[in-house]
């Protein structure tokens, strides 16, 4: 036998459901024995998902698991490598990954790296291992590693003098942007060191507010990729090892994806994902002739088709006649059910029953975000009533400054756009018009001032600077966590910078109560970003 196969099972554990992914993970066995597989390598903790947060402390857990590995068993004929968490005799938990074959299990491997930053919290769940796990099957030397491990040099260093000649490598690695370029290009650097072949299985899928992107690759000993599989689609895929040219052949290579390429499909993925598995018939949107709700519309219709979409106008006074015009085109344009609900008796009856209290008071921001709060209780009464998922539309430079209505446009379950600036948007809804046989969003809503349309003549650059300055503050505070006065230092306005700074502070509190939504960034407001609420920092140095 001059060549061996092995598969990766890039799919989509569905977190907590043991069963299911046993299923899944046994139908993928299946098939990859029809295609004279010898070895199937699934993703990191695959029999329980990542991350199962505390339904790792759940007393039934080992039970549970004890009844996949009875399943698994009943496989033949070929290797399973597979990820599931390990409760020792002493007590201690693993995050583990077992081998097996016809139904024993020739090894386990316990994680030794646990990742405890950013997103990342396994210590509070998992003990380190200390030992590495080295097999030899076919005349090859097989060495595994679970995702963090691969990261460590030292423990890849130790495991390749052992003469391991292939490291199986399960991991569950959640996307941001440009992450899938920049793991294979780490671990071509890795391997070309330290002279080893690399098969790196990926999870894929969205789960809560995180983005799995798959994108599994094989890689030689020169650090080239020799088959990779596509960045946000579960994939059964092969690499074949030629033992003359003791190299990997090159099988199919999906290229990664460019950037907006890239963030649109990881926000469909994560869309869809949450949507279905939360059990949820379909959602709704209020569609008010804006780019951010413009965008989410084309996501979600994307991600679970267009019959599953509803979008409400929901027009007051200062609503444009244009406004109501394109939310009608783009709906009409994607094949969605779309209607109309007027909010000014709605707004007009809040104002009627507050006039005693407010009596002559000048009006301020309290009328816009009646206005705000009134379309939010819309669409929750249709959510409630129909049971769609409600869908809010902020994006990131709105929700980091505050400029957003709490119980108003902040209502719903998934915030699409949470994690995306908006100069962003603008780029994503020029990408998804390019790949539409026509625009699917009206060309007008990308080109006009940006509007909340909540006072006459209103544009977001009455309140905030041009998004182009505002998303570079942000980006400067919130993702490189500068100082106020080293982003001074960039060449911005003081005094802009203060107020920004001002505005991103002071607003925690409604980002707290807001929906959670996909994170495509290496500083999102969900699991890596976490500020006191009240604090007396002072900003500056």
């Amino acid at each position: 036998m001059n060549s061996f196969k092995i598969a990766l099972a890039q799919f989509s554990p569905h977190i907590g459901n043991i069963e299911a992914n046993t299923a899944k993970m046994l139908e993928q066995a299946s098939e990859a024995k029809k295609q004279n597989a010898d070895i199937i390598v699934f993703p990191e903790l695959s029999t329980l998902g990542y991350p199962a947060e505390d339904l790792l402390l759940r007393p039934s857990l080992n039970k549970r698991t004890q009844l996949a590995f009875q399943q698994l068993a009943e496989i033949k004929d070929i290797v399973l490598v597979f990820g599931f968490v390990n409760t020792t005799e002493d007590g201690h938990r693993y995050n583990a990954a077992a081998v097996m074959k016809d139904g024993q299990v020739l090894g386990v491997y316990n994680k030794q790296n646990l990742p405890n930053y950013s997103i990342f919290d396994e210590k509070r769940y998992f003990a380190e291992g200390r030992q590495h796990l080295v097999f030899e099957y076919l005349g090859h030397k097989f060495g595994v590693l679970i995702c963090e491990d691969v990261w460590s040099l030292p423990t890849v260093q130790q495991l390749a003098q052992l003469n391991v000649e292939t490291a199986l490598v399960l991991n569950a690695s959640p996307y941001e942007v440009g992450k899938p370029q920049h793991r294979i290009d780490t671990m071509s650097a890795l391997v070309k060191q330290l002279n080893i072949n690399l098969v790196y299985c990926n999870q894929v899928g969205g789960q809560d507010d995180l983005i799995f992107d798959g994108t599994s690759f094989v890689m030689g000993k020169d650090g080239k990729v020799a088959a990779q599989a596509p960045s946000f689609k579960e994939e059964l895929f092969f690499a074949e090892f030629d033992k003359d040219q003791k190299a990997y052949k090159t099988g199919s290579i999906a290229p990664c994806l460019e950037t907006m390429a890239e963030i649109y499909q990881s926000l469909v993925l994560a869309t869809r994902d949450y949507v279905q598995r939360s059990g949820f018939k379909g959602v709704i949107l209020g569609l008010s002739g804006g780019i951010d709700s413009a965008l989410t519309l084309a996501i979600a219709a994307d991600a679970i088709g267009p019959e599953k979409v509803q979008a409400v106008m929901m027009p007051y006074t200062y609503t444009a006649q244009i406004s109501v015009e394109d939310a009608a085109e783009q709906a009409k344009n994607m094949g969605i059910t779309f209607g109309i609900a007027e909010i000014n008796p709605i707004v007009n009856s809040f104002m009627q029953t507050l006039y005693p209290f407010f009596g002559n008071a000048p009006a301020d921001a309290t009328e816009e975000n009646l206005q705000a709060r009134s379309r939010g209780t819309l669409l929750m009464a249709l959510s409630n009533k129909f049971g769609n998922l409600v869908l809010s539309t902020g994006n990131k430079s709105e929700l980091s400054v505050g400029y957003c209505t709490l119980y108003g446009d902040m209502v719903g379950g998934f915030a699409v756009l949470k994690d995306v600036y908006k100069t962003i948007v603008f780029e994503l809804a020029k990408y998804r018009n390019s790949i539409a046989e026509s625009p699917v969003i009206p060309e007008r809503v990308i080109t006009r001032p940006p509007s909340a349309e909540l006072r006459p003549d209103q544009t977001d650059q009455d309140s905030l600077p041009a998004y182009d300055v505002l998303d570079a503050i942000l980006y400067s505070y919130i993702e490189e966590d500068m100082s106020q006065d080293d982003i001074i230092a960039k060449g911005f306005d003081p005094e802009v910078v203060a107020k920004v700074i001002r505005l991103v502070d002071f607003n925690e509190y409604k980002r707290r109560q807001g929906a959670i939504g996909p994170r495509i960034s290496s500083r999102a407001f969900s699991r890596e970003r976490r500020y006191p609420i009240v604090n007396g920092w002072k900003p500056g140095i």
